[in-house]
């Protein structure tokens, strides 16, 4: 008699299974297919998902290749979440008021485009703290940064955008509504009971976007940035007295919200979790 599979096996893909993916570049550091094809696996889902390595010019004909094969959906991360807007059949209209898309789902033969980086972060704060009325910084001024930005606002929270590069921080601010603007030495003097790093300073290294004197005790610090799991940003906010919460919430959460886009089941997240802490970058 055949033996069955392992539960924790993926059974070999045939032609009815679901191509799902992401589309980033560099690809190497994506924990999404190790998350996704957990998900699946807990969910009975035939279905895979793979990482796929695209290169800003080649961006146009990834999108075509992926819907030629019929991809149910992909996720679109750094750099291509505002130019891959271009290259869909719509884009709904939450993402277009952030201007940035994390997702694209295939429905009724079109792809179409989605952001759920803004509830993945609410939902990774809101595990900290309601939102409601909250005095909020955001560092950046990037596709994630406006959807951090979008999804405060829309939890009621109060919004100052701070970037490098302080016009951008402008920029962003008065189109998405939130209340002040300016450069990252301006921290210090923004109050604050919350606090978002969008940027990419402290990826793969010891960095931080900020002096660990800008930080406030008794705040609530989410660092987008997930590997190292607990960034400089982090150790320094919990050593000055922040509640923090590790990037891994957010990129779980927004995993999920794209999961659930797509099946209209409920994600697996203890599952989705546990898959990020045991897989190594």
């Amino acid at each position: 008699m055949e033996e069955s599979a392992p539960p924790t096996q993926r059974p070999a893909p045939g032609a009815a299974t679901a191509l799902c993916g992401i589309v980033l570049h560099p690809s190497g550091h994506t924990r999404s297919p190790a998350m996704h094809n957990a998900a699946f696996r807990a969910l009975g889902l035939d279905a895979v998902y793979l990482a796929f390595d695209v290169p800003p010019a080649a961006l146009p004909a990834a999108v075509a290749g992926l819907r030629a094969l019929g991809a149910r959906q992909v996720a679109v991360s750094i750099p291509h979440k505002r130019a891959v807007m271009a290259e869909l059949d719509a884009v709904d209209e939450t993402a277009r008021r952030i201007g940035a898309v994390n997702t694209a789902t295939l429905r009724d033969g079109r792809l179409v485009g989605s952001n759920t980086d803004w509830i993945g972060a609410v939902r990774a704060l809101e595990r900290e703290t309601p939102l409601a009325g909250r005095r909020a910084v955001v560092l950046g001024a990037g596709g994630t940064a406006r959807a951090v930005v979008f999804g405060l606002r829309e939890r009621g929270a109060r919004v100052t955008v701070l970037n490098r590069t302080p016009e951008r921080a402008a920029a962003l601010a008065r189109e998405l509504g939130a209340e002040a603007a300016g450069g990252l030495d301006e921290l210090a003097a923004a109050e604050h009971e919350v606090l978002v790093n969008t940027t990419s300073v402290g990826l793969r290294s010891d960095a931080s976007p900020v002096p660990p004197g800008g930080l406030r005790a008794g705040s609530v610090v989410l660092d987008a940035v997930y590997d190292p799991p607990r960034t400089r940003l982090l150790r320094d906010a919990e050593a000055r007295g922040a509640r923090i919460v590790p990037g891994k919430w957010m990129l779980v959460h927004q995993a999920a919200a794209q999961l659930e886009l797509w099946t209209g089941l409920r994600a697996p997240i203890d599952v989705m979790a546990e898959t990020f802490d045991a897989t190594g970058i």
